[in-house]
């Protein structure tokens, strides 16, 4: 029926019965949450983000990008976590779209910005963070708004009752998938995941809520990168580790928590090597450096911003 050809997914028909009844057990994301901690060794990931800010110093890359990379294989590997619940049915979402915050300038009250972006499941990392930097430049510098703000000053003219009016329209349309294109394809709580860099505050990672609005099932926080002693399993010795901590908070109506699970261990694999995982960067002149590059342990420095302000 044509009311839920949704723009953004199509309907999962092949689902188990257990899966296609729990939008109706568990009717909110607030009561089908499971959460997930992670303890990531970013010593290779940071090796690599130095490697390539030598090598490309017009386009510096963060540890926050090489995690969106890594999230995006994720998704490509496992296209299950790449659905979502809307209206009480199960759908798998067109393209992968990762959503993430960014502050406008590293400085306290300076505005966070919230941006979408599709992934292409074969882009070169290189063009990754080339577009994402044009990006953030055009939020930050254009002056214009974005659809999102312009909608919500519209609904914000409108006196509190006609608003619920608004919102009660809207939770209509989204129910049978009527929700237009224009607004899903701009909103960046339409996507496949969010993601948030707490590390590049300064701050450990919380576990965030799902929001009930849109459709973003997953949603992950990244704390800053430690050095820890840590015990090797096979030798018993310790050493010196880099450790960031990732919190993941996953609506278990999309697939069991088995399935999340192995998708979680299967980003932490491609973070703690990241050009044995197959980074593609788009030229060699990067990955000829790193066995060049030291990493200071010392110090503990990864450039873990969220993108230049540049």
């Amino acid at each position: 029926m044509f009311w839920w050809r949704r723009a953004d997914g199509d309907l999962v028909k092949d689902g188990t019965d257990l899966r296609r009844v729990m939008p109706y057990v568990m009717r909110k994301r607030s009561e089908s949450t499971v959460y997930f901690d992670q303890r990531i060794d970013v010593r290779n990931a940071e090796r690599f983000v130095r490697a390539f800010n030598e090598a490309h110093p017009e386009t510096r890359t963060t540890l926050f990008q090489v995690m969106l990379w890594a999230s995006r294989q994720g998704l490509v590997e496992h296209p299950a976590l790449n659905r979502f619940v809307a209206g009480g049915r199960l759908y798998q979402r067109n393209g992968i779209w990762i959503s993430y915050s960014a502050k406008q300038r590293m400085k306290r009250g300076a505005p966070l910005m919230v941006l979408k972006r599709k992934f292409d499941a074969d882009e070169s990392y290189l063009r990754m963070v080339t577009e994402m930097r044009a990006q953030l430049h055009s939020a930050k510098f254009s002056g214009e708004k974005s659809s999102v703000d312009s909608e919500l000053g519209l609904v914000l003219m409108l006196p509190g009752l006609l608003r619920r009016v608004v919102f009660a329209a809207y939770r209509g349309l989204e129910a049978f998938g009527m929700f237009p294109r224009a607004f899903i394809d701009n909103d960046p709580l339409y996507a496949s995941l969010f993601l948030t860099d707490l590390g590049s505050l300064g701050l450990d990672p919380a576990y965030h809520h799902l929001y009930e609005y849109g459709t973003i099932g997953i949603f992950g926080a990244i704390g800053r990168a430690r050095t820890e002693l840590v015990g090797d399993p096979n030798t018993g010795r310790m050493e010196r580790q880099r450790i960031a901590s990732v919190r993941w908070s996953f609506d278990e109506r999309v697939e069991d928590g088995l399935y999340a699970g192995y998708g979680i261990k299967f980003v932490k694999r491609l973070m703690e090597d990241p050009v044995k995982g197959g980074i593609a960067v788009g030229d060699d002149a990067t990955l000829a450096q790193l066995g060049a590059v030291e990493l200071d342990l010392t110090t503990g420095s990864s450039d873990s911003v969220v993108v230049d302000d540049a």
